[in-house]
């Protein structure tokens, strides 16, 4: 086996134009109906996760002058946190339902067109 012209042809295959494939269409497309879910699911849980921790340590005395003042304030945020943390799945199956729905025609259309060739 010559293996420069294997080295040759994988290079060329690099910088050959790619065509645009309705597997790759498909891909991407259902990719475009998760991205919205999926972004606000991380950041959202992110964001309540960090509320939870800022709770914690107000309550526990880390943050703060120590008074009582502070402890109930950590403990207001921290149940902000919690309850933002529990329904974050919610609302990202919320949101990936109506992405799904919005995109699912095309999806459907494009997919029956690969499984018929």
């Amino acid at each position: 086996m010559n293996t420069d012209k294997a080295y040759a042809e994988k290079i060329a295959s690099e910088y050959a134009p790619k065509e645009t494939r309705k597997v790759v269409a498909l891909k991407k497309l259902d990719n475009r109906a998760k991205r919205p879910a999926n972004v606000f699911a991380y950041s959202f849980g992110v964001v309540m996760a960090l509320l939870l921790g800022v709770g914690m340590c107000l309550s526990m005395k880390v943050l703060g002058d120590g008074s009582t003042l502070y402890t109930v304030l950590g403990i207001v945020v921290g149940v902000i946190g919690i309850v933002g943390v529990s329904v974050n799945y919610a609302i990202y199956r919320k949101l990936l339902e109506n992405s799904k729905k919005k995109y699912s025609a095309d999806i459907i259309a494009l997919a029956n067109q690969i499984a018929a060739e």
